[in-house]
């Protein structure tokens, strides 16, 4: 078989990503269709920009579910090596030199193959569901613990704040950058100390529901106590399978690689998350609803989760945003440096790494990548500019 053309790779590469279209069409069919129901999240889609962002995400977030999660996007294994395939170009036909044939496999590499004869191809498509699994949801965990610590310092002021924001302040005087590199450092690892920290870390979303349900439900005592128990199951099941790898019914756990990074990425998110919401707090607790608050009786943590953290969402939707990129760059820088993610990990740090040892004479491993490291983090760059625009006018 001969190499195929340009214009052949790129109508294959689109056929293969056709359930991303078809989710992307859905998913913006019944947005615009009930955007004036859903909120600030409907409101995006009178922004251009903001479209375009959220096109840009989701693109990667249902590639990265189709092609990492259920596998129907790859074109082969991202471990497969064939030593025919190191390093050929784009659109080369697949041979294997050693070892049973697949009479199955896909016929092409259509990104060509990397130095180890690996599908560049099946690797970016797999590298972003390494970003998914890991920046939303550590940014998330970032939030809560941000959220927990930044609404009492803000609200209450004198001493706690005063320390809070000293441990916050200590933290960020390290440069990012080298306090995430010293966190995943193997001799770091071996101490031990990223499992005590995941144990402290990790109760926070725990501690941030209870005092959600509690605040909200406290003249409820049915419906309170029914969401604090589900809460206090579910909760300290997942954290005992996620912090300690002790779960006792065995479907819960986390690799001792990935919680590392995972916690390195909410350990250094949360100081900057605590100053935004400190700061907002302390804005918004002089406003009118909430001294009107404090006259109908309300307790304080009613006041900070059900007062003034709902007006404090825009600014917080724009930094959630922003703070995903970011860590979607530092997961690159850490697998462009060998940490963190295991060495055969597909994530796009590590391809890109890969890739530039030989980027004076192929440039096929390390482009495709840098560019989808590059759409993406762009794309919830424009993403948290149309929800900062549509926020503003809220």
């Amino acid at each position: 078989m001969d190499a195929l053309g340009w214009t052949e790779i790129a109508l294959r590469i689109l056929g293969r990503l056709g359930p991303v279209w078809i989710a992307l069409v859905v998913t913006f069919t019944l947005s615009i269709l009930f955007k004036r129901r859903l909120g600030l999240y409907g409101k995006l889609f009178d922004s251009p920009i903001g479209m375009v962002g959220f096109a840009m995400v989701m693109f990667w977030v249902f590639t990265g579910i189709f092609g990492g999660g259920f596998d129907m996007i790859t074109t082969h294994n991202v471990l497969d090596q064939s030593a025919a395939m190191k390093n050929k170009g784009p659109g080369w036909p697949y041979s294997k030199l050693t070892g049973t044939p697949d009479l199955n496999a896909y016929p092409y590499y259509l990104l060509g193959g990397d130095h180890l004869g690996r599908d560049v191809f099946s690797r970016m498509i797999v590298g972003a569901w390494e970003v998914i699994k890991i920046a939303p949801f550590a940014s998330l965990f970032s939030f809560m613990v941000g959220i927990t610590l930044g609404l009492p310092a803000g609200y209450y002021g004198g001493m706690l704040d005063t320390f809070l924001s000293f441990l916050a302040n200590l933290i960020l005087a390290f440069p990012v950058i080298l306090l995430f590199y010293l966190l995943v450092t193997p001799e770091i690892v071996l101490t031990g100390i990223p499992v005590y920290m995941a144990a402290v870390l990790f109760i926070f979303p725990i501690v941030f529901l209870l005092l959600l349900w509690n605040s909200r439900y406290h003249t409820q005592p049915q419906r309170r106590n029914l969401y604090v128990g589900v809460t206090l199951v579910i909760g300290l099941w997942l954290y005992l399978g996620i912090a300690w790898n002790a779960d006792p019914l065995g479907i819960v756990s986390f690799p001792p690689n990935l919680l590392v990074v995972f916690v390195a990425v909410v350990f250094v998110n949360s100081p900057t998350v605590f100053r935004i919401v400190r700061g907002l707090t302390m804005d918004i607790k002089t406003r009118d609803y909430v001294a009107a608050a404090q006259t109908r009786g309300e307790g304080p943590w009613y006041i900070m989760l059900w007062e003034i953290l709902p007006n404090a969402r825009g600014p917080l939707l724009v930094d959630f945003c922003l703070r995903i990129g970011y860590t979607t760059i530092l997961l690159g820088t850490l697998g462009f440096f060998g940490l963190g993610l295991s060495p055969e990990s597909p994530d796009w740090g590590s391809t890109i790494n890969e890739g530039r040892k030989l980027v004076t004479m192929y440039l096929h491993p390390a482009l495709p990548p840098a560019f989808a490291l590059l759409s993406l983090v762009l794309g919830l760059n424009l993403l948290a500019d149309g929800l900062r625009e549509e926020s503003l006018r809220d």
